[in-house]
């Protein structure tokens, strides 16, 4: 089989395709031909050995989440056959046409949708559901979230203004973006070089980190919260935290799926259930070869998606 895999730590340039065996599917786990894989800004950092923890250990193949069909079944896993097309959450190695999902996170795919739309709803829907229950914003209650056209980002917009948060504010590296984003329910648009974001927002969805970590702090009005659940770090001034009376919450799917899977399960209903009613629309903004993973990082790292980035075996 095919498979990208970085044996430094770097850019773009270091992935490379590579040949190797099958893996093969162990207890818990179901081995799937993949037909749509997820490109994460967090496997981009990772790439590059600055993601939360550090970079996967090397040599790697980088990757978080498949569509595919299940082509053997591990040891004690139930519920699911070799032809089963499913989706999953993988954490890791699925920049490959062979990739080895855990059971408890795969779902199967209904018959009316594609593999590249299951990949680009089920992990990012997951995350911006799983940041907003951890808000769980109240009446009246507005909501700013950061990279906002991402692939998690842009579903959070909509999910956000379907629970009937009254303003949601889109932030984004450049105003381009505005249009799209307007185009999905928000109410207001800035970007990250203005000045002021305007009024503060009781809810931040920080899917950022880093440098912008202090702004979206900021951004939080006082008694408000922050949900921080990107891969880029960054450190923040405790004072705000007091004087402002703000909190902050680390959110990790890892964790989620493993404290919370009946929220998961949930969850994942609940997408597709919007979905198949055309009430959320996860926007894909590429479909690239795997050959053209170095690609797909680029725009990834570039900022300039709008919506999901997919590599097709």
């Amino acid at each position: 089989m095919r498979r990208v895999r970085f044996h430094a730590y770097g850019g773009p340039e270091v992935l490379r395709v590579e040949e190797a065996e099958p893996p093969v599917a162990g207890p818990g786990e179901l081995l799937v031909r993949t037909e749509a894989i997820g490109v994460t800004l967090p496997c981009v950092r990772r790439t590059r050995g600055d993601g939360n923890g550090g970079g996967d250990p090397l040599p790697a193949v980088p990757g978080g989440e498949i569509a595919g069909t299940v082509v053997a079944v591990g040891p004690e896993v139930t519920g699911f056959a070799v032809g089963d097309r499913v989706t999953s959450l993988t954490f890791k190695g699925s920049y490959a046409e062979l990739a080895l999902a855990p059971a408890f996170l795969a779902d199967r795919i209904p018959d009316d949708a594609s593999a590249v739309e299951a990949v680009a709803l089920v992990r990012s829907g997951q995350v911006a559901l799983a940041a907003l229950s951890t808000a769980a914003p109240r009446d009246g209650e507005s909501v700013l979230i950061t990279g906002a056209a991402s692939a998690t980002g842009h579903l959070a917009v909509q999910l956000a203004k379907l629970q009937g948060v009254p303003r949601v504010v889109a932030a984004v590296s450049s105003a381009a973006k505005a249009e799209f984003l307007y185009g999905l329910g928000a109410d207001e648009v800035v970007t990250y070089d203005q000045d002021s974001w305007g009024e503060p927002a009781d809810i931040v969805l920080d899917g950022v980190g880093g440098e912008l970590l202090p702004r979206a702090l900021a951004a939080v009005a006082e008694g408000g919260r922050l949900i921080f659940f990107n891969s880029g770090g960054g450190t923040v001034p405790a004072y705000e935290l007091l004087a402002g009376s703000k909190t902050i919450t680390g959110l990790t799917m890892r964790r989620f799926t493993t404290v919370h899977r009946e929220r998961y399960k949930q969850h994942r209903a609940q997408l597709w259930e919007l979905a198949g009613a055309g009430r959320l629309r996860a926007a894909v903004h590429a479909e690239l070869p795997l050959e053209e993973a170095a690609k797909a990082h680029e725009i990834i790292e570039a900022r300039a998606n709008l919506g999901k980035v997919v590599l097709r075996p």
